[in-house]
């Protein structure tokens, strides 16, 4: 059970982006045409994440270390997919460490864990009898959880692989939330994974961080690099860092780079909910999440 007392501590959570900034963005979309080019835009990232599958796309989102912005990220992806496909989309938390996938996504009640239900889930069971055990979420979202919301069975990589396996054909899209590298755990789900997102705060130490594990990944077979996404995110409104600078070093990895902007709404933290998110934000969260499952496409 998620902590009613803890969650009821939160300020009323505040738009992604100022009223004077939504303000001038309304009478620049009014006065020209880049409403169009936006809906154009949109309309085509829709299509790329409703392309159908044939066998159900796993996304591990991972980072370097804690606060990187990784859950956000996962967060972000599972409710794009959500949002755009019509097959069922499931989120997993892997991270062992008490994460807070289900906090972020606004999980009233935790029931099974993803250790449970790695035990529990028979080829013979239906769709119906799969999310019995997991936790429903707005658009045909599920969310299998690390924990029941406290300290209990460690996640082994044995137990990740078989709830793994036993889950892909259900679902259309699985959003993995890992554990931090180079936990094993973690390596085993981006070895595992069709794509990979390593979550990147926009910093200095986190740019530098973050082309030393691209820089490992270009000695693994080239699926790897080939397959993988950075989320580069802004922790505060003017980083530290030349940021479109950064992202151009780190795609000469072979790694794809998206850059998500500052947003008030999710440095907050708390229940992720799209429609205080900046604009910003939500296209290019959608643009992450198209060009993810595009590379996702390209493997079995």
């Amino acid at each position: 059970m998620v902590d009613s007392t803890l969650t009821g501590t939160a300020r009323r959570p505040q738009p992604g982006e100022p009223a004077a900034a939504r303000i001038s963005r309304a009478v620049r979309r009014i006065v020209s045409s880049s409403t169009a080019r936006e809906v154009a835009e949109l309309t085509r990232t829709a299509e790329q994440i409703q392309q159908p599958v044939t066998t159900g796309r796993q996304i591990a989102v991972t980072s370097i270390r804690g606060g990187a912005g990784k859950t956000t990220v996962a967060a972000l992806l599972g409710t794009a997919y959500a949002h755009y496909r019509h097959d069922p989309v499931l989120l997993v938390e892997a991270d062992p460490a008490l994460g807070s996938l289900p906090l972020r996504l606004g999980a009233e009640s935790l029931r099974w864990t993803t250790a449970d239900v790695a035990d529990i889930v028979e080829p013979q069971m239906s769709l119906l009898d799969v999310t019995g055990y997991l936790v429903q979420l707005p658009d045909n979202a599920w969310l299998l959880p690390g924990s029941q919301g406290r300290i209990g069975a460690m996640l082994d990589t044995a137990a990740y692989e078989r709830v793994m396996v036993a889950l892909r054909r259900y679902f259309g899209v699985t959003v993995v939330d890992c554990e931090t590298l180079p936990a094993e755990v973690a390596r085993v789900a981006l070895s595992a994974a069709q794509a990979r997102v390593l979550a990147v705060p926009a910093t200095l130490d986190g740019i530098t961080s973050a082309y030393a594990v691209l820089q490992w990944m270009q000695g693994l077979p080239r699926h790897m690099i080939a397959g993988t996404v950075v989320a580069l995110t802004s922790t505060t409104s003017r980083p530290g860092i030349d940021v479109e600078a950064a992202a151009e070093r780190l795609r000469s990895t072979g790694a794809a780079v998206h850059v998500l902007p500052h947003d008030r709404h999710l440095a907050a933290g708390g229940e992720l909910r799209t429609g205080l998110l900046a604009r910003p934000t939500r296209l290019a969260a959608a643009r992450l999440a198209a060009e993810v499952f595009q590379l996702s496409q390209k493997r079995r």
